[in-house]
């Protein structure tokens, strides 16, 4: 593995006893980092291997879905049946090696292996632990599995997406799950920072929930400020105005305008600098308070023009505005190439080359690993035995 040295996790060990994606997603974040990440599996597998298709082939034979790949970058994998006692003992043995444990079982369900919290922090005080699941530790739902599309339902996210005569939308990418794998790398790194000034390591106990509910961002205080509970509203913003999609002639685009000046800029694009001067669209309360009839008097000027056409205009008026992308196209955007997101991955144990996405954290002085795909089912077991 080409070493990167100034990684700013070199040196911390973790251990991922977690399968599907909030988990592994926190373990893949850890590892690009530079952290030495062990994904415990059991004999048959992340579950996430065999998500597919579509799937990528192993020169072996085998093959992981891609959904696997998706989050198990940068890791080694080691299978355990925790079940038997020798295998046990070696996940105990690993454990005690490890700065960090993650590890997404029902609430008190490693307890019976020794390793729980309460257990492994007697030998390991400085042992931080991360536990996620989908409601939490505690609580009337604690005991209750926890998946992310009944999480995005409860949380009140799939009320606020989709047309509002449709019907309620999830979001189209596991949210919940990889928004907890977030929080919960945030949480560890404070508690790595917290064992620095103490020598003490510390549970951490991460909900999916909690946390879709935490990035209702704006939502959430539309409630608590106001009492009224916000509706769908499809793609219009409940705060701001115009911000929405606009029809042309070929298709549709994106208008994200934020202030007077912006809408001014547009008006005088599309044809309606008279608008800025009418008191119903003179600000954004009001333009919110008039908002069906300003999308209508938009739209009839703006199907008068080619979409690409009216974009280039309103980038050069400085205008907010943006294309909707397929994901292929997103992947073809000169600055997605540019910033070099799109990666392909050599393994070194067999050459198998696996498609990858750059980590999107950039530091000035410390480095990224960014070299190694995910790993094949207990390709590092031969360190462990």
């Amino acid at each position: 593995m080409n070493e990167v040295v100034n990684a700013p996790l070199k040196g911390i060990r973790v251990l991922e006893i977690a399968r599907i994606l909030a988990g592994p997603w926190a373990g893949q974040l850890l590892a690009d980092l530079g952290a030495d990440v062990i994904k415990l599996e059991s004999p048959d597998g992340d579950d996430t291997r065999g998500w597919g298709p579509p799937f990528i082939d192993n020169p072996d034979g085998t093959r992981d879905a891609a959904y696997f790949h998706s989050a198990n970058r940068g890791k080694k994998s080691v299978v355990l049946n925790l079940a038997d006692e020798n295998d046990k003992a070696k996940a105990l043995e690993l454990a005690g090696t490890a700065d960090i444990v993650i590890e997404n079982f029902k609430v008190g369900g490693l307890a019976k292996y020794g390793l729980d919290y309460a257990s492994l922090s007697v030998k390991h005080p400085g042992l931080i632990y991360c536990s996620i699941t989908g409601f939490g530790q505690d609580g009337p739902d604690a005991a209750r599995p926890g998946y992310d599309f009944i999480i995005q339902g409860l949380s009140g996210v799939m009320d606020l997406t989709g047309d509002a005569e449709g019907e309620p939308q999830k979001m189209g990418v596991a949210f919940a799950d990889v928004f907890t794998g977030l929080y919960a790398v945030i949480g560890i790194q404070a508690a790595l920072r917290h064992r620095d000034q103490t020598g003490r390591g510390q549970h951490i106990d991460m909900a999916l929930l909690d946390s879709m509910l935490g990035v209702l961002a704006n939502q959430n205080l539309n409630y608590l400020a106001s009492g009224e509970s916000p509706v769908r509203l499809g793609n219009r913003h409940p705060n701001i105005s115009p911000y929405e999609v606009v029809p042309t002639s070929d298709g549709w685009f994106i208008l994200a305008v934020g202030n007077n000046g912006q809408f001014q800029r547009f008006c005088e694009v599309v044809g309606l600098p008279d608008l800025t001067a009418d008191n119903r669209y003179c600000d954004n309360e009001t333009r919110l308070e008039h908002r069906d009839e300003l999308s209508a008097l938009i739209a009839t000027k703006t199907k008068g023009w080619q979409r690409d056409t009216l974009l280039d205009a309103l980038k050069a008026a400085s205008v907010p505005v943006g294309p909707i992308n397929s994901v292929a196209q997103a992947f073809a955007e000169p600055q997605i190439l540019h910033r070099g997101l799109q990666l392909l991955l050599t393994r070194y144990s067999d050459g198998a080359e696996i498609p990858s996405v750059a980590n999107p954290i950039r530091f000035s002085e410390s480095g990224m690993v960014r070299d190694q795909p995910s790993p094949r089912l207990g390709e590092h077991q031969p360190e462990w035995d």
